[in-house]
């Protein structure tokens, strides 16, 4: 069965893509969920006029995530934790505190943008990446020092 897809679709093909699927499959999952829609010529029609539009929106969120990364490019932020001998922290930095620190400094971003591989657990600078859209990531350091 030909099917157009209306959103990415691991394995299978990107948005506006027309491709064969077994039928059960098309019916019972891809459907019910409006990932697809059968190829007709009317559907094909309104399928490009949603990937245009995609396209579009697409378009000015990567513009708007370009220049947020130009703003943060220089960004510095410090922390001060509680740490004990051998500069080991108590505690950890989360992605949750630096956006915290972040927002003290006028950037509202959104905490599943911080892309830490483990929380911070060492006293020091850090490179911490974010990633603002698919395409653009902006590395901001963060600097854990030894609270008062």
């Amino acid at each position: 069965m030909e099917v157009i897809l209306r959103a990415d679709i691991d394995k299978l093909g990107a948005r506006g893509q027309a491709v064969n699927v077994a039928a059960g499959y098309a019916r019972n999952y891809l459907f019910p969920k409006k990932l697809a829609v059968p190829a007709t010529e009317a559907n094909k029609k309104i399928i490009e006029q949603e990937r245009l539009a995609h396209l579009r929106h697409e378009a000015k969120e990567k513009t708007g995530a370009e220049d947020l990364a130009g703003l943060l490019a220089g960004v510095s932020v410090t922390l001060a934790e509680k740490a004990g001998e051998m500069d080991q922290l108590f505690g950890s930095v989360t992605a949750k505190d630096i956006v915290e620190a972040l927002a003290r400094r006028g950037f509202d971003i959104d905490r599943r943008k911080i892309h830490l591989e483990e929380p911070i657990k060492q006293l020091g600078d850090h490179k911490v990446p974010i990633r603002l859209h698919r395409e653009v990531t902006v590395e901001i350091t963060v600097q854990v020092v030894k609270e008062e």
